[in-house]
């Protein structure tokens, strides 16, 4: 399965199966979850997978996540200190381990506010300089969903995702930008419409530059939303997620580039600005 594809097909899941997960998978899942890497702004997550099993997994299914899931073994568990853009690079970093699951057949979901932090910050051994922005359980899905998952949808809309005339902009925010103007970045804005976020309030807007392959991203954030997380942004965790599918697509399809944190002079109302793609091939 190809990254686009498997940006395509992942999806949220809430409840799993009591089918193991075979070693194979966790050893390869386990190796890319915790190995490291350099992500775009400099902040340094770090990553680990944890397994629990019987009745300790029962446990932290029910009272860590608030009982929002139900039958995962195995968590995704994440920590970053805070700083500059540490937000937009943990959930960079955690996106390609997600994918990274989807790929080999496992369900997730990214929760960032709906669990107790303490147990999983003694999984990862969180010191007293890192936040725990977020954390994903990890298992096979299972093929009947609960209720508490088609309930989840609902509020969060995650059936439903904005259309490219509310996220993606041409030359500024007056003007849509069109599939067919997008030219070979089509896919790759289409991945990041399909990006999961808080709510899925898909916070990103982009505006491509009127002359080049370029694409600038902003950040709409959701009156009240910060409230109660404290130093975590969870919707610039979101940003990172929305960098992570446009670059990994980009990357599939051939099209060179790299990120720069070069903001343009006008800034557009209401948007706070996070990055920009510059095209290599200008």
């Amino acid at each position: 399965m190809t990254i686009i594809e498997t940006i395509h097909v992942r999806k949220s899941c809430r409840t799993y199966d009591d089918k193991a997960v075979e070693i194979e998978k966790l050893e390869e899942l386990q190796s890319y979850t915790e190995s490291s890497e350099s992500p775009l702004f400099g902040a340094a997550p770090r990553f680990r997978l944890v397994g629990a099993g019987g009745e300790h997994a029962a446990a932290l299914n029910k009272s860590v996540t608030y009982g929002l899931v139900s039958g995962a073994r195995h968590f995704i568990i994440g920590a970053v200190a805070p700083g500059p853009k540490a937000m937009e690079d943990f959930g960079y970093c955690l996106e390609k381990r997600i994918l990274r699951a989807t790929s080999l057949g496992l369900g997730t979901c990214i929760m960032g506010g709906t669990f107790r932090r303490g147990p999983f910050a003694d999984g990862i051994g969180l010191t007293e300089e890192e936040l725990l922005p977020a954390v994903s359980p990890v298992g096979y899905p299972r093929a009947r969903q609960s209720m508490r998952d088609g309930l989840f949808k609902t509020i969060a809309g995650s059936a439903g995702r904005k259309p490219w005339k509310d996220m993606f902009f041409l030359g500024d925010m007056g003007a849509a930008l069109e599939r067919n103007n997008a030219g070979a970045y089509a896919e790759c804005l289409e991945c990041v419409r399909l990006a999961p976020s808080a709510l899925n309030r898909q916070p990103w807007r982009i505006i491509k530059d009127k002359r080049r392959n370029d694409f600038h991203f902003y950040l709409k954030r959701t009156p009240g939303y910060r409230i109660g997380f404290g130093k975590i942004e969870l919707q610039n965790v979101d940003m990172g997620i929305a960098l992570c599918h446009f670059e990994l697509a980009a990357r599939e399809l051939g099209l060179e580039g790299a990120w720069v944190a070069d903001e343009p002079s006008a800034r557009p109302r209401g948007l706070e600005y996070t990055a920009t793609w510059i095209d290599g091939g200008r």
